[in-house]
């Protein structure tokens, strides 16, 4: 099964699409960086991947792979 989730926003940095999984980075004021690494850890649990393609001021891309048994 492939989820796409997609929007026209202001996109991710390349810089930032390399942290954006990691434990605690966070660009917002009052987030806490759990979000997205606890994500990915959970679709990892269930033998899935997220990747993120972005580019600016064109929007962002998530793509969840999980197999379908």
């Amino acid at each position: 099964m492939i989820i796409e989730i997609s929007d026209n926003g202001v996109g991710i940095s390349a810089e930032q699409q390399k942290k954006i999984f990691d434990l605690y980075f966070t660009t917002k004021k009052d987030g806490n960086g759990l979000g997205l690494s606890i994500s990915q850890k959970i679709i990892a649990q269930h033998n899935g991947s997220i990747s993120v393609t972005s580019k600016i001021n064109n929007g962002t891309s998530f793509k969840i792979i999980l197999p379908i048994q």
